[in-house]
């Protein structure tokens, strides 16, 4: 059975299904039939596709139930349950992957499991509390937070769509929350440009604000004076802020991605906490997360590892991980297995980090993200990424120079504030496709990579780059499904973009 996962493409859909041998597809709407109707005939396997509603002429789950009541069979059905074994592959999830073919993860009853009954004690629950629920449960990561309310006894509302997420907080009114990092830096960015229209004393209380959510330390660590001020800015500014999340969250829960200090900062200054965990499709997914414990939690770290989970770094920096979150391995492809869960039972996460001395795990960048100049310097692109991400001109960037004298980067401008900022300094908007090549708006953009070049040491600075003239998104091929870039797609996609970039080299 296959469940259709509204974010993949179509040449994605074609290689899973056939790579999976798929007998049975399930879809919720007449977009996604339309999507995989034409790929159906080139997929032996698939014997079906049923609608989970009413689809014009589509077979819907609604008669296979209505035949089930029809013609039950109590007795097969213990008999099948009795044969399941907690070690039993339970889900095969396709991961996203930012290279390459996606790689079918197999993960164990047991796997799942393991890491629900591991965090199930890290949300604050009090009475009847509610959850929102919006990232695809195709994603193991959501999955397994789902299952975590669920055994919690937690209600959880599933969101109608990503459009419609803050109506949806301020309706359900939520006490906790899974999210990613993309959906926190786009609340940010429109609360900031909400902030930026304001006149008079409103924009100094709100700007007054922003500072000192920049300045919050965690643990009480900014002293009387800086908590009297927050109760102000808390009571005037904040309050607006928590209202339009529905004004009840105890906790979000922030993974698939690095989130930036600044942000988990300015969250908990206004009284959002956001708790940062890390892990892979391949661990079920959590390998570390913050908690309200002692020593659970700091920014710039995902907490401490699992209870059940053991973490350590190899000598190159590697994040390694051995448990019972560990997948029973890759469908169909023992040799990428054995490359990536040794003999000794090490799962290779790919991912460069270090452990603090208080047991908290920090993650530094991934490993085959890192790349080397021409001069023999490494550069960390995602932590540099990262970094220039807190200009509110730029959306999200691609920093590229592997063998190149120099670092580059391919930006996307933050096209909501470029329009603000457009009508302030009255330069005539016209498309986005047309201003990144305004050069009064390039000037700009090399003030801004300028400021944040010195965060950098002399190699790492981005000494070219490239505006792009459109988001970038899963349906275009940039993102995957979790919002992180796929570098080389976007490599061969902007190819031209990149020659541009080198071929100015002196």
């Amino acid at each position: 059975m296959f469940r259709c996962n509204p974010t993949i493409s179509e040449a994605d859909y074609e290689y899973i299904l056939n790579h999976a041998g798929v007998k049975y597809v399930f879809i919720s709407t007449k977009d996604l039939l339309r999507k995989i109707q034409h790929i159906l005939p080139k997929v032996a396997s698939v014997k079906g596709v049923y609608s989970f509603t009413k689809i014009a002429d589509t077979p819907c789950l609604c008669d296979l139930v209505e035949e089930a009541r029809k013609n039950p069979v109590p007795e097969e059905v213990e008999a099948i349950k009795a044969t399941i074994k907690p070690n039993d592959l339970a889900t095969l999830i396709y991961t996203s992957g930012t290279t390459g073919n996606p790689k079918g993860v197999m993960l164990s009853h047991n796997n799942i499991l393991s890491n629900v009954m591991a965090v199930r004690h890290i949300p604050p629950l009090e009475g009847k509390d509610k959850a929102l629920s919006y990232l695809p449960l195709c994603h193991i990561y959501e999955r397994t937070i789902n299952y975590t309310w669920q055994y919690l006894g937690v209600a959880t509302y599933y969101a109608e769509s990503m459009a419609t997420i803050a109506d949806n907080m301020k309706e359900v009114k939520p006490q906790l929350m899974s999210t990613v990092p993309r959906l926190l830096e786009r609340i940010f960015d429109k609360i900031m440009n909400t902030g930026r229209k304001l006149k008079g004393i409103k924009r100094m209380f709100f700007f007054w604000a922003v500072n000192l959510g920049n300045r919050f330390k965690l643990h009480g660590g900014n002293g009387l004076f800086y908590k009297l001020q927050l109760k102000i800015v808390s009571k005037l500014v904040f309050s607006k802020w928590r209202a339009a999340t529905g004004g009840n969250l105890n906790v979000m829960v922030s993974g698939g991605a690095a989130l930036q200090p600044r942000l988990s900062r300015i969250f908990w200054a206004a009284g959002i906490p956001v708790l940062e965990g890390y892990g892979l499709t391949e661990t079920s997914p959590c390998i570390a997360v913050q908690h309200f414990g002692r020593h659970g939690h700091d920014f710039g770290t995902v907490g401490p590892p699992l209870s059940n989970v053991e973490v350590k770094i190899a000598p190159d920096g590697e994040i390694l991980t051995k448990g019972p979150h560990i997948m029973l391995g890759y469908y169909k492809e023992p040799e990428l297995t054995r490359q990536t869960i040794k003999e000794d039972g090490w799962l290779h996460t790919g991912d460069i980090g270090l452990l603090q001395p208080d047991g908290q795990l920090s993650i530094t960048g991934r490993k085959k993200a890192a790349f080397k100049t021409s001069f023999g310097k490494y550069i960390n692109p995602e932590v540099m990424e990262e970094k220039f991400k807190e200009s509110s001109f730029i959306d999200t960037l691609m920093v590229l120079g592997e063998n190149q004298k120099f670092a580059a980067a391919l930006i996307v401008p933050d096209f909501v504030h470029l329009k603000s900022y457009c009508v302030i300094k009255n330069i005539p908007y016209s498309t986005d496709a047309e201003m990144v090549e305004n050069s009064v708006l390039r000037k700009r953009f090399q003030v801004e990579v300028d400021k944040f070049n010195v965060s950098f040491g002399s190699y790492e600075q981005i000494k070219r780059f490239e505006l792009i003239g459109n988001e970038w998104n899963v349906d275009g091929g940039e993102l995957t499904p979790t919002l992180k870039i796929r570098r080389s797609y976007i490599a061969n996609k902007y190819k031209s973009s990149v020659a541009k970039l080198f071929s100015l080299a002196e």
